[in-house]
């Protein structure tokens, strides 16, 4: 067989695996490979033959088949079975198992860490079964703090808590728990409030040599500088790295550098090399295996590193044969190789921008830096990487997380060689730390200064106007336009020379279908964050009603604004009980700059300091926000009326039941169109004055007002059940899960 039909094999397995997200993908390619092994010698005439056109689609249709096969499903005696589908009340439960990873910081103070089911108890200490056997499966854990300190794998504990079932993406873009949880074969996750240690197993693991490099590292050059310094050489999944730190360096378009990849991997490679080219080929390449095989044994297994390391001892082995390695071909090996091993990875994004930044450092940089043939030849490759790397990785980015980092290039540049500096003298150190702690923390007190000016540069780059621009999320098929275009300036000598065309179409692509729909577009969210929160779009002006706490701020809305492609608050208005969680109004104007802000009584933003001065909302006198109106009736209890779009919406807070007799006595409630309210209990009266035609709830309903509205012909709408809720005047509301109390559309 020759080369090209082995690329043709090898890209129809991977096609195969990328089309399962597509309904009948794997015969779609076994479609296509027939139609291609008729037609393809008519216009290529030499193409491999037709039998290996048929081989490619049979491939992807097997490749298919293989990711179905290799999707983890829960086993008979999974321990999610335990746990109740619908609302229940809460359950504690005593999960005694295997400690399998070592406890690592959340956002929300926690720990988590990973846990092998072997026997599941009540509270009372009966033991529970599932199918008359012991559950059995993986969870994902999450403790107080102190509950997990000293804890390692290996250790049989016992933690005390309640089991719950993942949930998917709740709000639009949102993070797809139930999602992550499945492809790592977990299906529970376990609130533990305490744990014990059954039996203190000792075994030796890559974790514990971590744990030494972490604390030898930190103990001279202290935090942050030591765990950047740890994170540049086991990555960032292995070291507790401040959260505003990893921020600021995803801000500033530097997250590569934490995680640790290729870039690592082919310094570690290139230094080892160096060190011994006065050697033989074969003590080079037992040497260079060896720096790979640590490398990986320090990182953990993750997909970027394979690839990286798998790559490294290809040319390793040619280094020994004396024969030079074709990159793209290596790469595409690579790639097949990773994902027979587990095909799950062709969804892993840490694989993907892998894959891609190493593509575009193969095929762009070589052309990129011809065109740069005015600067000094060692100059022109340094600004030519970054650029390369940029381009490939932009289109996927945009389609994931919808933000595009403007200074991502210029950072780069500065950067690189402090992040070379660091990576290596990491590794120095840590390698001196398996043979005497003492010296590898000397030998990281070195690199304090380095990791001070990179910590200084990310810092003024993370605060720059516009750091992080959202520009919205794309769809795959504009994704794939913009890696089309970039084919061509690979291919085609015409565009790579006009390439200037094909950036004009790409910004096209991205900027005028999202200009277009921004110009028309009449859009109401409500967000499923526990709270009642809600969004309003208009022609690119944005209205933000309340925020929640700064969790609620931070995880909830701020990710929607993002993916949404909002920049800016024009208006905001705020009527959150205060409470004693911090108020998530600061955490949002850090991020986003807000034009006007409406304040419905004068405790909703205590303790939060922010750029805008609060204009008190008066009773009964409407806030004009775009060409909607808001206005408040009441405080206590809140009562709200808006009017979105000829339609009117009366907001209820939390009513008590003689709130809810006083307010039929004055007559305060009228006919609306839309209920929203908290979902706590309504008296039929209230009902009755209200007259809804669509009822939502921001958490779980009251079963008698429920059923009451369903009575009356109410479209009834549960947040915490349904997710997030989109309103528009031609779509009427959308659910964000699928519900089958509600399959008809309303208003």
């Amino acid at each position: 067989m020759t080369a090209t039909g082995a690329v043709i094999l090898c890209l129809g397995y991977v096609l195969g695996l990328l089309l399962t997200k597509i309904a009948w993908g794997g015969y779609s390619i076994l479609v296509l490979g027939v139609w291609l092994s008729l037609v393809i010698k008519r216009v290529w005439r030499s193409a491999p033959k037709p039998w290996v056109w048929l081989l490619a689609g049979l491939l992807g249709l097997v490749a298919s088949f293989y990711f179905q096969f290799r999707l983890p499903q829960p086993a008979t005696t999974e321990i999610s079975r335990l746990i109740p589908p619908t609302k229940a009340p809460k359950q504690e439960w005593v999960v005694t198992g295997e400690v399998d990873s070592v406890p690592q910081l959340t956002r929300s103070q926690k720990a988590q860490f990973w846990l092998t089911v072997r026997q599941v108890d009540s509270v009372s200490g009966e033991v529970q079964y599932v199918d008359e056997k012991s559950p059995t499966g993986n969870l994902y854990v999450t403790v107080p703090l102190l509950q997990a300190t000293g804890l390692y794998p290996g250790q049989l504990v016992k933690v005390m808590g309640s089991l719950y079932l993942p949930q998917p993406a709740t709000n639009p873009g949102g993070f797809d728990f139930q999602a992550y949880l499945r492809q790592e074969g977990c299906f529970a996750g376990l609130r533990g409030q305490q744990t014990d240690v059954v039996e203190a197993r000792s075994r030796w693991g890559w974790w514990q040599v971590r744990q030494a490099v972490v604390r030898s590292q930190m103990r001279w050059l202290g935090s942050p500088a030591g765990a950047l310094v740890s994170s540049m050489v086991l990555g960032s999944r292995g070291v507790d790295l401040p959260f505003d730190l990893k921020d600021q360096f995803t801000r500033a378009g530097l997250a590569h550098a934490l995680a640790a990849s290729g870039f690592q991997s082919s310094l570690i490679l290139g230094v080892v090399l160096a060190l011994t080219r006065r050697f033989s080929a074969k003590v080079q390449f037992f040497a260079g295996t060896a720096s790979l095989f640590v490398f990986v044994g320090l990182t953990g297994i993750q997909p970027a590193v394979l690839r990286a390391a798998l790559m490294g001892f290809g040319s390793l082995i040619a280094l020994v044969l004396e024969r030079k390695v074709k990159p793209l071909g290596a790469l595409l090996f690579t790639g097949v190789l990773l994902l027979l091993f587990n095909p799950l990875w062709i969804w892993n994004l840490g694989f993907q921008l892998s894959f891609l930044a190493t593509m575009g450092l193969m095929v762009t940089v070589p052309p990129l830096t011809k065109q740069l043939d005015w600067m000094p030849s060692a100059i022109a490759p340094l600004f030519a990487v970054p650029i390369a790397a940029y381009l490939w990785t932009l289109p996927l980015q945009l389609a994931a997380f919808g933000v595009l980092s403007p200074y991502s290039v210029p950072v780069n540049l500065i950067t690189t060689p402090f992040i070379s500096m660091l990576s290596i003298g990491g590794m120095v150190s840590a390698l001196a730390t398996l043979i005497w702690s003492p010296a590898g923390s000397a030998l990281a007190w070195l690199l304090k200064y380095p990791a001070q000016a990179l910590m200084l540069v990310v810092d003024s780059f993370s605060h720059l106007p516009g750091n992080a621009y959202a520009v919205g999320t794309i769809s795959a098929a504009t994704a794939i336009a913009l890696y089309i275009l970039l084919s061509l300036t690979w291919l085609q000598p015409w565009w790579r020379k006009q390439w200037w065309v094909a950036l004009l179409l790409a910004i096209g692509l991205v900027v005028v279908p999202a200009w277009q729909a921004n110009a028309a577009m009449f859009r109401v969210t409500l967000l499923a964050a526990g709270q009642p929160i809600m969004v309003i779009q208009e022609a690119g002006r944005t209205t933000l009603i309340n925020t929640g706490d700064a969790s609620t701020a931070g995880f909830a809305v701020l990710p929607f604004l993002q993916k949404a492609g909002i920049n800016e608050i024009n208006w905001a208005i705020a009527t959150d009980q205060p409470s004693r969680r911090p108020n998530g109004w600061g955490k949002i104007a850090e991020r986003l700059p807000i034009k006007s802000l409406y304040v419905g009584n004068k405790h909703v933003l205590q303790g939060a300091s922010l750029p805008v001065k609060p204009t008190p909302l008066a009773i009964g006198q409407p806030a004009q926000v775009g060409s909607s109106q808001f206005k408040l009736l009441s405080t206590e209890p809140l009562i709200a009326e808006l009017h979105l779009h000829l339609q009117r919406w009366t907001w209820l807070g939390n009513f008590l039941p003689e709130q809810q007799e006083a307010l039929l006595k004055t007559g305060s409630l009228s006919a609306t169109q839309v209920l929203w309210w908290s979902g706590k209990r309504l008296e039929s009266e209230v009902i009755e004055a209200l007259q809804p035609q669509v009822a939502i709830a921001t958490s779980q309903i009251h079963p008698q007002t429920e059923a009451q509205l369903r009575q009356r012909g109410v479209q009834v709408y549960a947040i915490e059940r349904d997710g997030a809720l989109q309103w528009t005047p031609s779509d009427g509301f959308k659910t964000t899960l699928e519900s089958k109390e509600n399959s008809s559309p309303a208003l």
